[in-house]
């Protein structure tokens, strides 16, 4: 579905283009409808092609307009909202970034709970197992 629709929009944005290129400007431009065509607000005079070019381009500002609308549209279906809590590495119960095992949270507890609770003491450095005698300096 979305490639049809980007095919019509890309054959919209090809056809507007050409459009307002053939449009007649202040200065002459590559306007179609230069002098000598004989009567006055005939469909091919000056003024009757401005007309037609000017309605062509805003039917078609107005199809780019709805297919546009129609693309964002498409592309906001398939995403789904996600937490910024449950990244892609981490598990529900790990902090995002920490290396270790996840510390399990009570039930009914928060994260916060998590990190109140007092950690395991840090082991000393234990001495040397066997007696070293003095160094001299």
């Amino acid at each position: 579905m979305q490639t049809v629709v980007i095919v019509i929009h890309l054959m919209v944005v090809l056809a507007m283009i050409g459009v307002v290129l053939l449009q007649k400007s202040e200065g002459g431009g590559l306007g179609i409808g230069g002098g000598g065509g004989g009567g006055g607000g005939g469909f091919l005079s000056s003024r009757g092609t401005a007309n037609v070019l000017t309605r062509a381009t805003a039917v078609l500002a107005a199809i780019f307009f709805a297919t546009s609308l129609i693309l964002s549209i498409l592309a906001g279906v398939e995403r789904k909202p996600s937490s910024i809590l449950q990244q892609s590495g981490a598990t529900p119960g790990q902090a995002p970034g920490s290396q270790g095992p996840a510390t399990p949270v009570a039930p009914g507890g928060s994260l916060l709970d998590r990190f109140q609770q007092p950690s395991a003491p840090a082991q000393q450095p234990q001495g040397p197992a066997t007696p070293q005698a003095p160094r001299s300096q």
